[in-house]
């Protein structure tokens, strides 16, 4: 398969609460040549919607909670793999294909062995189940454009081991990650490059070595040394690369302490967690996180505070600016960009979302067409609703005088793509459609006097026609109230455009 090659790199590892978007940009900088985001579990990115954030210029994956579980950019994505963990072929396929046109592989992890990934029979737990790796390595391959591969602890002979990684080859994957460690190991046991080697000279594909860091890699020109003692074709880097991430820098490692002040340049810039971004301080820090800086970085709520121990401060400032400024000039932009109708097919679209913050409460969209589709005499509006199976996305056509419109942005609940669609048809036929500050048409206030007699309510006489995909049957619920997104800190030294 074409894409990504694993021949002759240097990677920095999947790590649990350290592999987010900061450190990974980090990395590349450094030197390394491959990244691998944190492990994801599939039953939680099953459930996220893809979002284009344009404050960031990233690509967001948000979780029913808000919680953005992977974000990533233009910088790394010829570079960074998508690791996920799964015990089940059919969501390791849908996660896959949710994420595929945003990185540049997708990697099982078949080596985890804490608790966590185990017990839902994910991580080192599918060792002991080669039929499901192969059916899941197998899917992947079969299903995604992008190249697949594995990460692996080892058996507990090389035998085993290597039996194991023959049949994981003939699924078509392009690269296998060895640890070599078994799974009941720990860092404190010996690596044992015998098997990775054993591994490297019984299959045909690269073979990228890891477990490393404690004893074997402790410099930049350790990393050819270690892949020389397990003649594998890559290196693969954790812990070395979390204590200071320049270790990938070919002219010698850097300091810690101005490894940790890029750290935070990115972690600032691209909105990081605070309490993830305090984590990958301290795991830098070492031994040094109970001196007065640890202390002080221990107690810091928000990056804001994060910077102040690191003597920051102006810098957090002006990221501060820089994303008022962006923020600005995206609201100012917005309506003219996103309100220009398009026909596609027998449908006319809009990029547009409904926003529950924008309109007053109990007012919306979908009220405001109902009332003006009565007083023009015409049929109630017909909105036919679909879910996307990788994401559980939706998106809906509302029929109104015998033309459909359509939002071309899909939305977390069926209830918001009904008023997204009913936005493009208030829209594009110039009418108002509730929202706050606008003028008001007075078809709300003799609607409500309406109900307040009849007893109607906001949908009666609204129906769903059967649609291609997935049939949406259940009944209205109230509006949800929409959290308002989180507004991202952006800083111009980081790439993002800054009018």
């Amino acid at each position: 398969m074409q894409g990504l090659s694993f021949s002759n790199k240097v990677i920095l590892a999947p790590m649990v609460r350290v592999g987010t978007l900061p450190m990974r940009l980090l990395a590349l900088d450094y030197g390394a040549d491959i990244v691998y985001c944190e492990e994801l579990i599939d039953l939680k990115m099953i459930q996220c919607e893809r979002v284009v954030n344009d404050v960031l210029e990233t690509v967001d994956f948000i979780g029913p909670d808000e919680r953005v579980m992977f974000r990533t950019c233009s910088k790394e994505k010829d570079r960074v793999v998508f690791q996920m963990g799964t015990a089940d072929p059919k969501r390791a396929l849908a996660v896959a294909q949710l994420v595929e046109n945003d990185v540049a592989a997708v990697d099982v992890n078949m080596g985890c062995p804490k608790e966590y990934s185990t017990k839902g029979g994910m991580g080192s737990a599918l060792l002991s189940d080669p039929d499901k790796i192969e059916a899941i390595l197998t899917t992947l391959v079969r299903g995604i454009s992008k190249p697949v591969t594995c990460k692996i602890r080892i058996l507990p002979t090389i035998k085993e081991t290597v039996n194991l990684v023959k049949r994981i080859e003939k699924t078509g994957v392009s690269a296998i990650a060895v640890h070599g460690r078994m799974k009941e190991e720990r860092p404190r046991h010996p690596v044992h490059c015998d098997y990775i080697q054993a591994v490297a000279e019984s299959v045909s594909i690269p073979v990228i070595a890891n477990g490393g860091s404690v004893d074997h890699v402790k410099t930049h020109d350790n990393i050819e040394m270690f892949r020389e003692a397990t003649g594998a074709s890559s290196v693969m880097l954790a812990r070395a690369a979390m204590w200071n991430p320049s270790i990938f820098r070919s002219q010698g490692a850097v300091s810690v302490d101005e490894a940790m002040e890029e750290y935070i340049k990115y972690a600032v810039c691209y909105d990081n967690n605070t309490f993830n971004t305090k984590y990958c301080l301290c795991q830098m820090l070492k031994d040094r996180v109970e001196s007065p800086m640890g202390k002080r970085l221990h107690a810091a709520q928000t990056s804001a505070e994060i910077c102040e121990v690191f003597g920051m401060t102006d810098f957090y400032k002006k990221a501060q600016a820089d994303l008022e400024a962006r923020k600005s000039y995206l609201q100012a932009n917005s309506s003219s960009l996103s309100d220009q109708p398009t026909l596609d097919g027998d449908v006319i679209t809009m990029a547009v979302k409904f926003e529950r913050r924008e309109y007053p409460p109990q007012i919306t969209p979908k009220m405001y067409l109902l009332e003006w589709s009565r007083k023009e005499k015409l049929e109630q509006p017909v909105y036919e609703t679909e879910q996307r199976a990788q994401d559980r996305a939706f998106q809906s056509t509302v029929t109104v005088a015998n033309k459909k419109y359509r939002s071309t942005l899909w939305s977390k609940s069926k209830k918001f793509a009904e008023q997204a669609a009913a936005i493009v048809c208030l829209r594009t036929l110039g009418v108002p459609e509730g929202r706050i500050g606008e003028e008001n048409s007075g078809l709300v206030n003799k609607r409500k006097r309406e109900e307040r007699k009849q007893g109607i309510s906001e949908d009666s006489g609204i129906t769903d026609s059967t649609n291609r995909k997935r049939r949406i049957t259940e009944p209205s619920q109230k509006d949800e109230q929409e959290t308002n997104d989180k507004m991202m800190v952006v800083n111009g030294s980081c790439g993002q455009t800054v009018p």
